[in-house]
């Protein structure tokens, strides 16, 4: 047999959306009673998470301590040396080490 083409039942045409541009669905009006009540329920509901969340334990005070003690050490320790001194001290450093590790130069021509 001759061999069908496999997309000869396509439809070419063009696909048809449907256009709810001219339906309208209308809004309901709330009352601003309403309103107003659901805002001051949700304010309050906030208040009270915001409060369960600054209420902590002795264990977190003293970590949260211990984490601001350290990072004023920190920024004492970088502040001790300026960086054009930091870039000596490393220079100093590497010219310590022995020159093992260098790659060696390798010419041919020379």
């Amino acid at each position: 047999m001759v061999e069908e083409d496999e997309y000869a039942c396509v439809n070419r045409s063009q696909l048809k959306i449907k256009d709810n541009a001219g339906v309208k669905k209308k809004k309901k009006k709330k009352s601003s009673k309403e309103t107003q009540k659901a805002i001051e329920e949700e304010v309050k509901q906030q208040i009270k998470q915001q409060k369960k969340s600054d209420e902590k334990t002795k264990a977190e005070l003293a970590f949260l301590k211990m984490q601001e003690k350290m990072q004023k050490q920190r920024i004492l320790q970088k502040a001790e040396m300026t960086h054009k001194q930091r870039v000596e001290k490393f220079n100093q450093h590497l010219d310590s080490l022995t020159e093992h590790f260098d790659i060696p130069k390798v010419s041919w021509t020379k």
